[in-house]
């Protein structure tokens, strides 16, 4: 018999469906791991087997993150890395990585997954493109089983280091062919296509500058035979339009198409110097793009249009990117970010005196991609957004202390305008992951010691 939870007397409960309802003195029924219905407390049913009392908080749906890489939760902030642009950042990590282990991976997944958790974050899709010591994504897909969040897990690949003309070393890149039989095998054996699914694959080749062209057809081609998605950076920087404009005489956006990389279930890192020819034709084939503000910022990469994104319709999501170029992994205060820097960018046809534009973006519109923008980029309708049918994926703030103190005139603005708050309570598949701000899936002070050993071990040990 399929349990149930109610969650009831919030302030407000910020659906984020179709008719974008904001539910005053909320309540949410949930029945096994689905939504069973949502409205005013007094319009629910006043019992269920736990019963969450949600006053003074914001509910939303669980947040989604579209771009990670987990394992760089391993070395942030790493001398002579924190000042780079993308290019040398990279340089100087990649011989650090190449000693990733497989209990690296797990631990750095339970800890960047944790960290997610507590931020509001449900669903997670984490890039894994290099693969030293015997590690596999394998390692990755146990974690997130083990934690408890619905996981999107890709296969990243590099197969074209400096001898070819890549960015990476030689000895961090892999075999094309073993990338591609590697890639069948995670599809066969993980993948599951089910709605409401709890894991996915897809299969990501780094970037422009570390795989070949060869690599990215084939690997869309097999996406699109088995039914998963495809993932990739694109137009990051300048400098990666210029690699791509040097050596395939494309546009980042032009490359992508010729390569079969657009359509719906395809969704690029960053894009910040995407330009117009790539957002009407990622707008028109629902193309997704994963906005990574704090890692644009921390690398000095420059600012997304997402403004002109959103209008022209290209589904745009929220990823925090890699904890070594963020180095948060807290999906809200992603969420504010890029509703601030919205702000900051010139206006969007470039004419502007760089004074800003107040309006570019509001805290609903950010809220807004970070879950039903997160559901689209990922080719999900069961996630997002609370409704009748929908996964069981929720987000409870406290608004209620000190941090949104005078705030609550508008408390579902308020998380992104005050501080970031962390989770009070986190449901994941209609299981309560998360309780009175504690997770319940992991022991945390362990983790965290266990994990900045590991991190110790993986920066000493390399030059």
């Amino acid at each position: 018999m399929n349990r149930s939870l109610l969650i009831r007397n919030a302030l407000v409960v910020a659906t984020m469906d179709d008719q974008e309802r904001e539910i005053a003195h909320g309540a949410v029924l949930i029945r096994g791991n689905r939504v069973e219905a949502v409205g005013p407390t007094d319009a629910l049913p006043d019992s269920a087997d736990t019963i969450i009392d949600a006053s003074g908080c914001v509910v939303v749906p669980g947040l989604i993150n579209t771009h990670h890489h987990m394992y760089q939760t391993l070395t942030r902030a790493v001398p002579g890395a924190q000042d780079c642009d993308l290019f040398d950042w990279l340089r100087r990590l990649y011989p650090i990585w190449s000693g990733l282990t497989p209990e690296m991976i797990r631990v750095s997944t339970h800890t960047a997954m944790a960290e997610l958790i507590l931020s509001g974050c449900t669903t997670a899709s984490d890039h894994l493109y290099i693969y030293p010591e015997a590690c596999r994504l394998d390692d990755s897909i146990e974690a997130a089983a083990e934690i408890g969040m619905r996981f999107h897990a890709c296969r990243g690949s590099m197969s074209v280091g400096e001898s070819k003309g890549g960015l990476p070393p030689d000895r961090v890149v892999e075999d094309e062919a073993a990338i591609l039989r590697d890639s069948q095998r995670l599809i066969e054996t993980w993948h599951d296509a089910a709605d409401g699914a709890m894991l996915r694959i897809a299969l990501a080749p780094c970037s422009p500058f570390s795989v070949s062209q060869d690599l990215m057809r084939e690997s869309a081609a097999m996406a699109r035979h088995y039914g998963v998605g495809l993932h990739t950076h694109l137009a990051e920087t300048v400098g990666d339009v210029a690699y791509s404009r040097e050596r395939f005489g494309r546009t980042p956006a032009q490359y992508a198409e010729d390569l079969g990389w657009t359509g719906e279930g395809v969704w690029h890192a960053h894009c910040v110097c995407l330009d117009d020819h790539g957002i009407e034709l990622f707008a028109r084939t629902r193309t997704g793009v994963a906005h990574c503000p704090s890692s644009n910022m921390r690398l000095g990469s420059g600012i997304a249009p997402i403004r002109k994104m959103i209008d022209a319709g290209v589904p745009v999501s929220l990823g925090v990117d890699g904890s070594a170029s963020n180095d948060a992994g807290h999906l809200l205060l992603e969420a504010r970010m890029a509703l601030l820097l919205a702000r900051v960018r010139r206006s969007d046809d470039g004419s502007g005196d760089g004074s800003g534009n107040p309006a570019a973006l509001s805290a609903r519109q950010a809220l807004r991609i970070a879950t039903r923008g997160g559901a689209a980029a990922l080719g999900r309708q069961d996630i997002g957004s609370l409704a009748p049918g929908k996964c069981a994926d929720i987000a409870i703030f406290d608004v209620s202390g000190l941090a949104h103190a005078g705030a609550l005139h508008d408390p579902l603005a308020a998380l992104l305008f005050a501080a970031p708050a962390g989770v009070k309570h986190c449901i994941i598949n209609g299981r309560e992951v998360v309780r009175d701000g504690v997770l319940l899936t992991v022991d945390v002070p362990r983790l965290t010691e266990t994990h900045n050993g590991l991190a110790r071990t993986l920066v000493q040990g390399h030059p």
